[in-house]
């Protein structure tokens, strides 16, 4: 056996080694040369998707042509839907949407939320989260994250409650469960609404329980990054009868189709069109698969990393499945002698296929909210004088350390368990390099 392939073959072994929760002493080839330098990579296979819709798809959208309507209400394809969400996520009350915003949306305007209404949630998410906050003229109240889940800080939740606050949006950011049972308790003990933001946690788990049935609501999305996806589109469900009754109304103009009697609430329109229903009807039947999977993928690399000095992996509470949207681990400055770019780069020489952060600023550093011009440019609750709410002085360390020191593996169903292996190796080699 030649120097290279013992080396090789040690180092297969000193990878398997660590997952097992071997000691870095026994890891010689976290110590060879980058491959930024001219080393070998250490991702040795590359990714391929593969097609996300086939004969499931197909066959439920010739069944839908069939139809003599595409309208949503009563559809066949909509109806569907419904019954193959409640077995995902088990709610009573099922209203099909055009969007994961549109789903929050509906939860907040069924929530009564209203003028001058605080709303807390994370400030790391899609702006979707807090639009239908806006647009109810209620205010958003960023609340700081925990170090490592990325999920709303229960006690800094906690610290920002006043009496004008209504309700609690928990974000499960990347598929990670937040702690519900703990913003639960809080929720209750304040008599706040809370509302779950399933939009990237299709097929997650909280304590065995499936994501979004803590909530007073669940609201998902089905764009087309999600787990499952018809395009563009979302659901929101609830269990409770204050509110699940009206979700229908406030997704679809105002008005109660189960017993038409006119008007007597304001909304928008938010309906889903029986092909989009279709579509995602078919993909839920793929979701198990996916989120077992991509569950699999991430906890594979959470091995492979967490014993390294200076990297905080995906933290993940043991009773809970995350189901990745991405995974995302953060670098300790003090614990390395590059950046986080430099770090970046050299992994993408190893062949790992990993970016820098998330979304640039917290919500609250977005330009809107540091001049307020939500509306044309004004923000007519604060011109009123009923907050006051003022983002350019808004913080939230954690949330702002995790966008500067975090770095984002994509986790795709299709990727190979050795391609994961392989970005594992290639942290510790990158990390081992750079270590102070």
């Amino acid at each position: 056996m030649s120097r290279r392939q013992f080396v090789a073959g040690a180092s297969s072994f000193v990878l398997a080694g660590g997952v097992s929760g071997a000691t870095d002493a026994t890891a010689p080839s976290d110590s060879r040369q980058l491959a930024l330098h001219g080393g070998e990579k250490a991702v040795k296979e590359s990714v391929s998707s593969t097609p996300r819709w086939g004969d499931i798809e197909r066959k439920q959208l010739d069944a839908m042509l069939q139809q003599n309507s595409l309208f949503y209400w009563q559809g066949p394809q909509t109806q569907l839907l419904a019954e193959r969400f409640r077995e995902v996520c088990p709610v009573k009350h099922v209203q099909t949407c055009s969007s994961g915003t549109a789903a929050i949306h509906i939860a907040v305007a069924a929530a009564g939320i209203g003028l001058g209404d605080e709303v807390i949630t994370s400030p790391v998410t899609d702006i979707g989260t807090v639009i239908g906050v806006l647009y109810q003229q209620a205010v958003p109240v960023f609340a700081d994250l925990g170090e490592g889940t990325y999920n709303l800080d229960v006690a800094d939740v906690e610290r920002r409650i006043t009496r004008k606050t209504k309700a609690i949006i928990a974000v499960h950011l990347a598929g990670n469960p937040c702690d519900l049972n703990a913003l639960r308790a809080l929720a209750d003990r304040n008599q706040l609404v809370l509302i779950e933001d399933c939009a990237q946690a299709w097929g997650a788990r909280y304590h065995g329980r499936p994501i979004g049935t803590v909530g007073d609501f669940a609201c998902f999305s089905l764009q087309n990054s999600k787990h499952v996806t018809c395009g563009d589109g979302g659901v929101v469900g609830s269990n409770d009868e204050r509110f699940g009754p009206l979700l229908q109304k406030y997704g679809d103009k105002g008005g109660n189709r189960h017993k038409w009697g006119g008007f007597d609430g304001f909304a928008t329109n938010y309906r889903m069109s029986e092909p989009q229903a279709a579509v995602a009807a078919a993909q839920l039947t793929r979701l198990e698969a996916i989120a077992a999977k991509r569950a699999r993928l991430g906890e594979l690399l959470t091995e492979g990393i967490s014993d390294l000095p200076g990297i905080i992996p995906h933290q993940v509470h043991p009773e809970d499945r995350a189901v990745y949207w991405f995974y995302f681990f953060r670098m300790r400055p003090e614990a390395f002698r590059c950046g986080r770019s430099e770090f970046v780069k050299a992994l993408l020489a190893e062949g790992a296929g990993v970016r820098g952060g998330y979304i640039g600023v917290p919500l609250y550093g977005e330009p809107v909210f540091q001049r307020h011009a939500f509306f044309a440019g004004r923000w007519p609750v604060k011109e009123m004088g009923l907050t006051t709410m003022d983002y350019s002085k808004h913080k939230c360390s954690e949330a702002e350390a995790m966008l500067v020191t975090g770095i984002r593996v994509p986790i795709y169903e299709y990727m190979t368990e050795a391609y994961i292996l392989g970005v594992a190796k290639a942290i510790r080699k990158v990390a081992r390099h750079y270590a102070v």
